[in-house]
């Protein structure tokens, strides 16, 4: 056995749709087949890869990996720097911005309206 990639991340989340419209709208992830499963829940998607699955559940909102998991964060690799700043700047997304000198990498940290840690990642050169 040889672990080749991170397939997806699973969230937990009491705002389905609010987290699908801001993943699609801020990241540009698209909503896509999903199996039949006795929850509420979609899966987003990146090209024809499944990277995020959300599972809706109730409870209090934002409650998620502080209760159950030990994941400060998920991070994407994305191409489109420049336009991807430039939609933060525009809709007021707050959002810290990291160069990485060493490794050739710009990061832009944010969080998702559960208060989920994401970062994406860009080649510094691009």
């Amino acid at each position: 056995m040889q672990v080749r990639r991170l397939d997806h991340v699973n969230i937990q989340t009491t705002q389905v749709e609010a987290l699908v419209a801001w993943y699609g709208d801020i990241l540009g992830l698209r909503t896509g087949a999903r199996p039949n499963f006795p929850f509420p829940g979609a899966w987003l998607y990146a090209g024809d890869a499944a990277v995020i699955h959300l599972v809706g559940h109730g409870g209090d909102p934002a409650v998620g990996s502080e209760v159950k998991l030990k994941l400060e964060h998920f991070a994407l690799t994305a191409t489109g720097k420049a336009d991807f700043e430039a939609k933060l700047s525009h809709r007021a997304v707050p959002h810290q911005r990291f160069e990485l000198d060493e490794i050739g990498v710009v990061q832009f940290h944010l969080r998702d309206p559960d208060g989920n840690h994401v970062h994406i990642d860009f080649i510094s050169q691009e």
